[in-house]
């Protein structure tokens, strides 16, 4: 029996995988899938933000480019609409939009709010790891 085909699917399936964690990158928010990477220990930031605000529409192109920074690719950025995230907002005592909310470890270890600096926000985000 040749077990090529079967060996090229297992190899691809495990590449797939490995690929798809190697980056975390931006990823809208959800309760369940920032729980599971909090309690996991993983780097993550929520970024709560508004389409009406004009320091998130600074931020967001910063945090586009800090999401496929290599030296970032194991933070996960959850976006976290501001308006509709009231749950969110009052758990994590934000007031504010444009707020990032920094996690490592499976505990807050930083926040800011207002930046537009790339360096400062950078800085924020490197707090994860």
């Amino acid at each position: 029996m040749n077990r090529l085909p079967f060996v090229k699917h297992i190899v691809g399936a495990a590449l797939l995988a490995v690929s798809a964690t190697a980056f975390a990158g931006e990823v809208a928010f959800t309760q369940a899938s920032f729980d599971q990477t909090v309690s996991a220990g993983l780097p993550a930031v929520v970024y709560l933000h508004a389409s009406w605000c004009p320091t998130c529409r600074v931020q967001q192109p910063i945090v586009d480019r800090l999401s496929v920074d290599p030296k970032l690719k194991a933070v996960t950025v959850f976006i976290a609409d501001f308006d509709s995230e009231t749950k969110l907002k009052r758990v994590l005592k934000v007031t504010q939009q444009s707020t990032f909310v920094v996690f490592k470890n499976g505990h807050e270890v930083a926040r800011s709010t207002g930046q537009t600096q790339e360096a400062a926000i950078r800085a924020v985000f490197e707090k994860a790891l």
